[in-house]
């Protein structure tokens, strides 16, 4: 989604721009006015003819080579797609459960057989090193496993009260499906976010509309592919394929439920499109995760490097990814060093070859954006110890940088970075940490490292986000709920907790 502009009168959300970009590595010929005009988003070109959309054409992230072309959706083929959807969800809903299991089961296979060929098309469309993408697809099976262990069980139903306790009634609780089920997802791990709804849904009944980020549009077609070859009926798990006018016109269909994840921006937009209609709605949005580095850390360079590597890895484009660390000025010097030593590690280049660390950023705005919040602490006060400038020959290339000298004054540690980039704070004490911690609009996630456990808890107890770490971070476990608070998100994935937001409670009270 881009801008966006509300028609009041219509209640619809209308595209009224397109993410603009650079068109020096793939220039674009003139075209005659007659013919379809090319919307470029670097990587990805959707042409747009003055009636129909027909195919978004896909570049390499790295190379700028011809990846392949899809069709994209209408209005009319996302209005067939519902409509098609809502009509099949009630037979898949009826469904043994056992039977739509096993269509899963299948689909986890797939993925593990194909897993090369997914990771090379991951990694052509939105940048990350061919190896990661292949160790989120390969993580990716234990979680799908976690779904099909847990979820029966979750919505079996539950006989809470019979008897003279009931006044003579049974008093039952029953969970239904929620219906037809929007997922719009991202690009940065498309497995791992996308499977968190897919899975649920389908194996609590539900039918799916899918509509991938256009940076990794490509992989979400291959995914809907797998799940029919699986067996999950083509009408009940679609792909709908597109950027924001093809969104707009999947929340204007009567879904049952949104689940989407993105920017804190879009989401509010979304919110304020679902929330008239009262149906489920769960997002999950930004973050500006903190991490606190107390003075009696066991090992000042081990924790250097793992907070180095939860700011960096895949290029920093994670929603839980370290942005921001306070370090105990006791320690600060050696730690800082240590985070330098490990962001000078890091090797930069083409995403298939096995020791590159940071591949392109997948968007091709993202390098600008990260040198104006570099730009913006130096010139205020801040010490730039490595990185920090654009690669004129690599524009889709941002280096590993870190900073100290940091404050809040500086974008750097208000605004969501989304890059291979750190600002580094000196605390004096776990009371100037811990307010620094919580002065943000978002909560995801946020860490303290530390050899006393119970001073951890007791200060990530005080801290205003979903997820808490201990000597870890940027770590996600289908065990536990996945949730944001504030301006990090609304509702939960993941856990047992995370497979109820895909069903209903319905109270039986039952009376011979």
């Amino acid at each position: 989604w881009h801008k966006l502009t509300i028609h009041a009168s219509a209640c619809i959300i209308v595209p009224i721009d397109i993410h603009p970009t650079s068109r020096a590595r793939h220039p674009t010929p003139n075209r005659p006015s007659a013919q379809p005009r090319a919307l470029s988003f670097s990587s990805v070109t959707m042409r747009r003819s003055t009636r129909v959309l027909s195919n978004m054409i896909v570049k390499d992230a790295y190379s700028g080579a011809l990846v392949g072309e899809i069709p994209l959706d209408t209005a009319a083929t996302v209005a067939e797609k519902f409509a098609k959807a809502k009509a099949a969800q009630v037979a898949w809903a009826a469904t043994d459960y056992k039977d739509r299991a096993e269509c899963v089961s299948k689909f986890s296979a797939l993925v593990e057989k194909n897993a090369d060929e997914l990771a090379a098309l991951m990694s052509a469309e939105m940048g990350k090193p061919v190896a990661h993408a292949k160790g989120e697809i390969m993580a990716t099976i234990p979680r799908l496993q976690f779904f099909l262990d847990h979820t029966e069980a979750v919505v079996a139903d539950q006989k809470v009260r019979v008897g003279e306790a009931a006044a003579g009634t049974e008093e039952t609780i029953k969970f239904e499906p929620l219906g037809v089920v929007a997922n719009i997802s991202a690009w940065n791990f498309p497995y791992f976010v996308g499977s968190n709804v897919w899975v649920p849904a389908l194996l609590t009944g539900s039918a799916v509309l899918y509509k991938p980020s256009e940076w990794t549009a490509m992989t979400g077609v291959k995914v809907a592919e797998m799940f029919v070859e699986a067996g999950v009926p083509s009408d009940v798990f679609a792909a709908v394929v597109g950027g924001g006018d093809v969104g707009a016109q999947l929340l204007s269909e009567d879904i049952n439920g949104l689940f989407f994840t993105g920017s804190l921006a879009t989401g509010q937009k979304l919110a304020a499109v679902t929330a008239p209609r009262m149906i489920r709605t769960q997002l999950e949005l930004g973050g500006k995760d903190p991490h606190y580095v107390c003075d009696d850390v066991a090992d000042v360079k081990g924790a250097a490097a793992a907070l180095c590597d939860g700011a960096m890895f895949n290029a920093g484009q994670s929603c839980c990814s370290v942005e921001r660390i306070y370090v105990h000025e006791s320690i600060a010097e050696e730690f800082i060093a240590g985070v330098v030593e490990t962001a000078e590690s890091f090797k930069m280049g083409d995403p298939t070859s096995s020791d590159t660390y940071i591949g392109p950023m997948a968007l091709p705005t993202a390098p600008g954006f990260l040198q104006s919040q570099v730009d913006d602490a130096v010139a205020k006060g801040a010490t730039l110890h490595v990185g920090g400038a654009l690669i004129p020959d690599q524009p889709r290339f941002y280096p590993p940088t870190v900073l100290s000298g940091v404050d809040h004054t500086m974008s750097l540690m208000r605004d969501e970075s989304f890059g291979p980039i750190i600002g580094i704070q000196t605390v004096s004490s776990d009371e100037e940490a811990l307010a620094l911690m919580n002065d943000t609009e978002f909560g995801l996630t946020s860490g303290v490292w530390s050899a006393d456990q119970a001073r951890a808890e007791g200060l990530l107890a005080q801290v205003n986000s979903g997820t808490a770490y201990w000597n870890c971070g940027d770590r996600v476990s289908p065990f536990l709920p996945w949730s944001g608070r504030k301006g990090s998100g609304v509702g939960a994935t993941l856990s047992t907790i995370g497979i109820q937001s895909f069903v209903i409670p319905k109270g039986y009270h039952l009376r011979a």
